[in-house]
């Protein structure tokens, strides 16, 4: 038995780094592929102008910015509302059912179809709301896609800290939301921003619910206009240019830019977590 035992686990652990091993290179193959294909198609005019028709030049200074402008705006709402209802799920519900049916919603919620929140947004925001097609509708269909993903990571996060963190600061006279926002809140902030990262990426990367309500306007608009003019993000400019016009070179390099563009908001996001943790 210890014989077999021992082969078993061999064969497993071979079987887990083979995998592995597969996933990183399918990884590095396929990012490698991008930057192979992008990278000669970026140039300073590039990331600087607007597309020109009476010139025949193609710029994504426009896309590079609605996409900053609908982070922005996104996370600006998402996020209190996010980490304000895990809290009160976590430190001050007190009927549990509730709270699990309440869990059990935004699970589902998560597992929708990006494409079926487009819809949604559409006839919510600019149909029955009356906003134009922009970054203030899209940036409303984007809270209700991640509300879930910032949620559940900060509600789990806030129960990974101990009950003795909580009931030795309320023992020494501190008060519920003292007690929340100076023990339990910085113990859990490697979750929030988690959360944060993973809404960002799903920010970055959305393009069919960002076709209904953000459109796919190439104009260069300053952020005041670009919230009720259509504007398209660097994914649904990636579409337009990849399936409608042809220019695959360009939608390789609008690709390169994506990836770049996610790291540096992963490793800002790095460097706001390690100072929140030090306040």
């Amino acid at each position: 038995m210890d014989l077999r035992r021992k082969l078993y686990n061999r064969f497993m652990t071979v079987i887990l780094y083979f995998f592995s091993a597969l996933t990183v290179v399918l990884l590095a193959f396929l990012i490698g592929y991008i930057f192979y294909k992008g990278i000669p198609n970026i140039s300073w005019q590039f990331l600087t102008t607007q597309i020109s028709y009476r010139n025949h030049t193609i710029g994504i200074l426009p896309n590079i910015l609605n996409t900053l402008y609908i982070i922005i705006v996104t996370m600006v709402i998402v996020l209190p509302l996010s980490v304000g209802a895990a809290i009160y799920l976590t430190e001050y519900a007190a009927n549990k059912k509730i709270v699990a049916v309440l869990e059990f919603a935004t699970e589902t919620l998560s597992g929708i179809p990006s494409i079926i929140f487009g819809l949604v947004g559409m006839l919510m925001f600019i149909q029955v709301l009356g906003l134009q097609p922009g970054i203030l509708a899209g940036a409303f269909t984007l809270v209700m896609m991640n509300i879930p993903t910032i949620l559940r990571t900060t509600q789990e996060s806030l129960k990974t800290v101990p009950d003795s963190y909580r009931e030795g600061s309320l023992a020494l006279g501190a008060g519920k939301w003292h007690m929340i926002r100076t023990v339990v809140l910085p113990n859990a902030i490697d979750g929030i921003v988690t959360g944060c990262i993973l809404a960002v990426g799903r920010i970055v990367g959305e393009s069919a619910a960002l076709l209904f309500t953000a459109g796919f306007g190439l104009k260069l608009l300053g952020f005041a206009d670009a919230l009720q003019t259509s504007s398209a993000t660097l994914t649904v400019a990636l579409y337009v240019y990849a399936s409608e016009r042809g220019e695959t070179g360009v939608a390789f390099g609008i690709a390169v830019i994506l990836i770049l563009l996610t790291l540096l908001m992963n490793f800002l996001a790095e460097i706001a977590a390690r100072k929140l943790r030090k306040v």
